[in-house]
């Protein structure tokens, strides 16, 4: 058997190593590519989306799909960062789901930027702190996250990319002075954000129905204060244990096990068509019966999916609304074209907000 184990790792070895060679190979070209784009953004959010799906469609296995993208996102994360350096900002402060999607969508090889409020993150990328801006948009379980919403018909900045979350909650506290964990005995708090609370009630109610629950600014946070109160536990992602040093005493306790949250990327400029695209509209009809179907009824004559229909109260009056649709499509296809036309005849507000690829 060790003789078998042996050769096992010598092909390893080999593989590993001819794995390095392409791997600085691949990097040789993407910094050709760079000087081939001169000036030109460096992240390609529709080129990254295209290669990513292709090699998940190519995938053989036994590596997971997911594996793979995962993989290779890192990879075109280190390629970037030879060209050029990336900032990102996301909802800090550090440890959140934000940093959690920023990570996922651009790699560890950026600069992460944590803001300090929804509005900081859209006002650091307006500045040009950063170039890029990570913001949650909507969850499975609360629904939208209307700050985001309003700020998005304000603000000149494209929607570029979109990123899909599935949120494990995991109940943490501090290692005991052995250096193992408490488990559940001796629980008098429970911090965390409100959303997430609210999104392991359930749990909580089952298994900790005495203690006291403490709403704080962000997960990050509840993982802090955790870390300082021996008879607390915070609900936060698992980034959040490994930064405060604190003991995972029960994984996955969402009520719902498809809990997902929905981030959007914010930049300066569109996002090319990648083949399989989403754009995002803001718009607002007159106050009368049938108003919004007959907006929205070219869609339907072009054969255009709806995917997302949100209302919030305008700021022009009373019993006033603005939509936020999402449709199947870019902005460039000719059939998604024609039928935004044909509602901005009839919307007394028309935005696009951007047409960007489908999560991958």
């Amino acid at each position: 058997m060790e003789k078998e184990l042996e050769q096992l790792r010598v092909q390893i070895d080999a593989l590993d190593e001819r794995l390095l060679e392409l791997l600085n190979e691949r990097a040789k070209l993407a910094q050709a590519v760079g000087h081939v784009k001169g000036g030109s953004p460096v992240y390609r959010p529709e080129r990254e989306a295209q290669v990513l799906r292709r090699l998940a469609e190519a995938n053989p296995g036994p590596l997971p799909k997911e594996a793979v993208r995962l993989l290779f996102q890192e990879v075109m994360s280190a390629c970037r960062a030879l060209e050029s350096s990336l900032t990102v900002a996301f909802l800090g402060p550090e440890g959140t789901f934000s940093e959690a999607a920023a990570i996922k969508q651009f790699g560890h090889a950026v600069d992460r930027l944590p803001a300090e409020s929804i509005d900081e993150v859209f006002r650091q990328v307006e500045r040009g702190e950063a170039g890029y801006g990570v913001v949650p948009v909507e969850n499975s379980t609360e629904g939208a996250v209307s700050r985001t919403l309003d700020l998005l018909t304000q603000t000149p900045l494209k929607v570029c990319g979109e990123v899909m979350l599935r949120v494990r909650q995991q109940l943490m506290r501090r290692v005991d002075e052995q250096g193992g964990g408490q488990g559940l005995d001796g629980i008098e708090r429970v911090y965390s954000h409100a959303q997430s609370l609210a999104q392991c009630h359930e749990w909580l109610d089952r298994h900790l129905p005495k203690a006291e629950r403490i709403p704080v600014v962000s997960n990050a946070e509840a993982a802090r204060l955790a870390a300082q109160d021996p008879k607390a536990a915070a609900v936060a992602g698992e980034v959040a244990a490994e930064r405060h040093g604190l003991d995972i005493v029960m994984r996955d306790i969402e009520d719902e096990p498809t809990n997902t949250t929905r981030f959007l990327v914010l930049g300066r400029e569109d996002a090319g068509a990648s083949g399989r695209d989403k754009t995002s509209l803001v718009l607002s009809a007159q106050n009368r019966p049938g108003a919004l179907l007959d907006l929205i009824a070219p869609f339907s004559a072009m054969g255009i999916g709806l995917n997302r229909l949100e209302s919030r109260p305008a700021r022009s009056g009373a019993w006033e609304y603005v939509f936020f649709i999402d449709i199947d499509g870019h902005r460039s296809d000719e059939r998604v074209a024609t039928a935004l036309a044909k509602v901005q005849e009839n919307a007394t507000l028309f935005k696009v907000l951007g047409s960007y690829p489908v999560a991958v």
